[in-house]
């Protein structure tokens, strides 16, 4: 991998991370539509703890408090009942499923998931879900004619329930396209949740899912040395810089803006890939990783 490569592909990591159009698709898209070898799951994985460490320092005075709750509650029972240690705990419950099928699927996630027809029907689809879960996300909030604007639910409600059927909205990210921040914040709109209540859970579960798929590939790749260090590391501090000030526009975005122009942009881009493919434009495989 070249230098210019990873500075074009952190710019894509950190400026699609946390938007719902799914960062590991438009990293695999960046890649083809330039004639590169395919950056793989691992370089994915490694740049995505550069945008976590955004996530680290954005919300750092909410995960302290969670952390310090949390971590206080496990010798004081008074404390569990506190919504600092109750999202720790559900933080973890969140996790399990995306942690179980990480690992169950992982030659899969490398492999197969990464061809381009999977990630532009993910691209459809999710968007569609993603439309029709703001569409009711927006009625609740404008009412009607006939109907008073709905309450929806704030972090505050989150159970163990919700906090599960979160956690399997985002282990459908392990497959390029569907995005993990499109697929938990639909999720939680579905369920009733105001969009920046989704939003936040949504990058606060990602944290331990993505530090330790980060890890996990690091360590791979240490004892692999299929890595090329020296363009990774850089990529991952582009990744960081721009992704940092991506959440701070979208957390803004989201509290007074529509989800749709993503919705529109993930469908239209779904279609050029199938088409391209179609004709032969696009190879549907990813080449050979590039280190």
């Amino acid at each position: 991998m070249s230098w210019f490569e990873s500075l074009i592909l952190g710019l894509v990591q950190g400026l699609t991370e946390f938007l719902p159009v799914s960062s590991s698709a438009h990293l695999r898209l960046t890649a083809a539509f330039s004639g590169w070898k395919d950056p793989g799951a691992a370089f994915t994985a490694i740049t995505q703890i550069g945008t976590e460490a955004a996530v680290l320092i954005y919300f750092r005075k909410d995960i302290g408090r969670i952390i310090s709750a949390w971590t206080r509650s496990l010798t004081n029972k008074a404390l569990r009942s506190d919504p600092d240690a109750r999202m720790g705990w559900l933080v973890i419950v969140g996790s399990i499923p995306i942690g179980v099928l990480g690992v169950t699927l992982k030659d899969q996630i490398e492999g197969p998931f990464r061809d381009l027809r999977i990630t532009a029907t993910m691209l459809i689809g999710m968007g569609i879900v993603l439309g029709v879960a703001d569409r009711l996300a927006a009625r609740d909030e404008s009412g009607g004619k006939h109907r008073a604007p709905k309450q929806r639910k704030a972090l505050e409600d989150l159970g163990v329930r919700d906090g599960l059927i979160y956690g399997v909205c985002q282990a459908m990210a392990l497959v390029p396209g569907v995005s993990r921040s499109g697929a938990t914040i639909s999720g939680g709109l579905f369920m009733g949740y105001k969009r920046e209540a989704a939003a936040r859970y949504s990058f606060l579960l990602a944290i331990p899912a993505v530090l330790a798929s980060g890890v996990f590939e690091l360590k791979d790749a240490t004892e692999g040395g299929h890595v090329s260090w020296g363009p990774t590391i850089f990529a991952t501090v582009i990744a960081f810089g721009v992704g940092y000030a991506v959440i701070a526009w979208f957390m803004k975005f989201i509290s007074t803006k529509s989800f749709m122009p993503f919705v529109w942009y993930r469908i239209a881009l779904g279609v050029i890939i199938i088409v391209l493919v179609s004709v032969g434009v696009l190879s549907p495989h990813a080449a050979e990783s590039g280190g």
